[in-house]
């Protein structure tokens, strides 16, 4: 048992919400401050905000600079250091403000109507670069765009209609706006915006969690952003990078270039070297399949020549940044169930790790490039933000910034994960995150709950995350597997699955389960198994060929592959890890497909989905209880009504409460201390 666990408290649904997310740390450009967001949520009055903070550079002086109602992020400072802007809901829509970092208050400096996704300043601090959903027909010209979206929220029939595929995305209907780059002129109030990127194309193109996919050149003459315009966008990954000229007459503008056009898959988040000579961006090379490696590559302004910089590398690049005299680049990559923050030496190529503790969600490199501001969490660590050295003979070395969480901490046993590894009849050793419950005596004996990934190309990292400290906190075990599929073992690994859904993996998940079984400290009698997104395709799957658990719990699922195919809206997806069109590989669609094994359906089993979820439709989740019903088997539905692939966060109290409530039935763990129909009826 950890030390002062036996004085602690074991984790519930209620200090989940407890939790202060600390995010997205920014360096104000003296090195003197970091600015970062700060959310907090009351459960009781159902609310939850986020505001702006700073800590001197040592982690001194910890405070709230905003304390406005709603929602506030991308917290960035302006070049000259005296303004922190970001994007705040405080006015409704999502609109950027501008808060002097000498004292005062916030002052709004965009009026977009839908509100901006995400902005820069341009180097010399004259002007703001922000994207914004606009009317393609009205550009930058607001005044049209409010006339349009007023006569859209007036008309009486609301319906769509489509011409073409992608009619609707993740968890919204196309309904004829795209993204578009503006820039604003700060200096002159009367300075029209201007559309940098017109046309009939998102530009950036869409990214999950809404990334600024654009860059300005460091002499402020250039954009450069990612725009996907194949005729066929719902079946092609091919983002590529264009470039257009900033300066130039409103009406004048030359028509954006694309520099990688070459590359028929993704590239994607470019930024400039500090010395402006070549783009550096992230890169696959495997058109139409989303899962390929992500590489660093660079492209060369003068040549034209693009060349990849981390192909020794076997692993995903995620986010990086430039040192301040360009000569590294230090990113973070998916490594063995962790994201190692690395450093790449542009003249020699070497790639060295500077810190491989835990998961990174952010970080920001000072100008002075010794040492950067890190988001980190580990499975029983919620994240705060470190200050870690980049360079001399302390490089790695870390301290404490902020402290947000640790009164929770001193008072709630959150557990930290176990590595082991189990031996496979794939042939694979599969790495098994472990996490043991509250009190864990060995001499006893616990249920236990195999929990499987989505994607499937993702790991399970040493990230703090709700299901890691609810079940264990109510008495289970809980092993987390990144079985054949899974990043972080290289390419090969994770490629394995694809046409193979039913195979290795299978063999891996099965292997985990019958390791745990094998503890003494788990009661064989007392097993289930969770998945969410192709993780609840996998349990659909074991639900026709294993008797090995008592309880299954499949959220947000793959159930008939041949509907899901026609009904989902990234086509390139199961046309690469399906190997093909229905058409094209039925019998591959059928052999993998959870609805070909319904009579062999017995094991009782939790469904639940989101009405909104245009991923995975939740169409899917419904087939799947229809069927369990019409076999008999015990079964519950639960259908978050605005939710899309992810509840939202108040949607999982009930995600939690319902989990915990089946499991105690079937596995006799701990009993939900909420009541799932209870919530529901909320």
């Amino acid at each position: 048992m950890a030390a002062g666990a036996a004085e602690r408290r074991a984790a519930t649904i209620a200090d989940l919400h407890r939790v202060k997310g600390v995010a997205e740390p920014a360096i104000s450009p003296d090195g003197g401050r970091v600015a970062f967001t700060l959310t907090v949520t009351d459960l009781d009055a159902v609310h939850r905000q986020t505001n702006l903070w700073w800590t001197d550079a040592d982690g001194k002086g910890a405070r709230a600079l905003t304390a406005a109602d709603g929602f506030e992020w991308g917290p960035a400072f302006s070049p000259d250091g005296g303004t922190l802007a970001f994007i705040s809901t405080r006015a409704g829509s999502p609109q950027v403000f501008f808060l002097p970092t000498t004292g005062g208050e916030a002052r709004k400096r965009t009026d977009v109507p839908g509100g901006v996704g995400a902005f820069r300043f341009t180097p010399d601090g004259r002007r703001l670069v922000f994207t914004a959903e606009v009317w393609p027909e009205c550009g930058a010209d607001m005044a049209c765009n409010r006339k349009r979206d007023d006569e859209a929220e007036k008309r009486k029939i609301r319906a769509v209609v489509a011409d073409r595929l992608l009619y609707r995305h993740w968890d919204a209907w196309e309904d004829g706006k795209r993204t578009h780059i503006m820039i604003m002129d700060l200096a002159d109030a009367k300075a029209p915006l201007r559309d940098l990127t017109p046309g009939d194309f998102d530009s950036p193109a869409f990214v999950v969690g809404g990334a600024a996919d654009f860059d300005v050149s460091p002499d402020g003459k250039e954009l450069v952003f990612t725009s996907n315009r194949d005729a066929q966008p719902a079946d092609s990954t091919n983002s590529d990078l264009w470039i257009v000229p900033i300066d130039g007459d409103a009406g004048l503008l030359a028509a954006p270039r694309n520099i990688t056009a070459a590359n028929r898959a993704s590239d994607s988040a470019p930024r400039y070297s500090p010395d402006g000579r070549s783009i550096v961006f992230t890169h696959q090379r495997v058109p139409g399949y989303e899962s390929d490696r992500i590489v660093l590559a660079s492209y060369d302004r003068a040549s034209g020549a693009i060349r990849v910089l981390t192909e020794r590398l076997d692993a995903w690049v995620r986010a990086f940044r430039f040192s301040p005299d360009g000569a590294r680049i230090y990113f973070t990559a998916d490594v063995r169930g962790r994201t190692p923050i690395h450093a790449l030496d542009l003249a020699t190529g070497a790639i060295s790790v500077v810190s491989g503790v835990g998961h990174v969600d952010a970080f920001d490199v000072s100008k002075d490039g010794t040492w950067a501001a890190v988001a980190r969490r580990r499975m029983h660590l919620p994240a705060e933000i470190y200050r870690v050295a980049l360079s001399g003979p302390s490089s790695g070395t870390e301290r404490a910034l902020t402290s947000q969480n640790q009164a929770l901490l001193d008072e709630v046993d959150f557990r930290p994960m176990e590595e082991v590894f189990v031996d496979s009849p794939s042939g694979k050793r599969i790495q098994v995150l472990l996490v043991k419950p509250h009190g864990f005596d060995p001499a006893k004996q616990y249920p236990a709950i195999v929990n499987v990934h989505g994607g499937p190309q993702m790991q399970w990292a040493d990230a703090f995350r709700g299901d890691a400290q609810v079940y264990p906190g109510a008495g289970y075990v809980v092993a987390f597997p990144n079985p054949h599929g899974s990043t972080g073992w290289g390419q090969d690994f994770t490629a394995a699955i694809s046409g193979d859904w039913d195979g290795k993996v299978m063999q891996d998940i099965l292997a985990v389960a019958d390791w745990l079984v094998s503890q003494p400290w788990v009661d064989r009698a007392r097993m289930g198994a969770m998945g969410w997104s192709w993780g609840g395709y996998a349990m659909m799957w074991l639900q026709g060929h294993t008797d090995r658990f008592k309880a299954l719990a499949a959220m947000m699922g793959v159930y008939d592959l041949r509907t899901m195919y026609s009904s989902t809206e990234e086509l390139w997806f199961p046309e690469w890890d399906l190997k093909g069109t229905p058409w094209q590989n039925p019998e591959g669609y059928r052999r993998q497909s959870p609805s070909e094994y319904v009579t062999r359906f017995k094991t009782p089993t939790l469904v639940l989905t989101g009405e909104r979820d245009y991923r995975v439709p939740y169409t899917q989740s419904l087939a799947f209880f229809t069927d369990l019903q019409k076999m008999g088997v015990p079964s519950r539905l639960v259908v978050f009504r605005n939710a899309g692939h992810w509840p939202g966060w108040y949607d999982m109290v009930l995600y939690y409460a319902a989990h915990l409530d089946w499991f105690h039935t079937y596995l006799g763990g701990g009993a939900s201390p909420l009541d799932p129909k209870a919530l529901a009826a909320q």
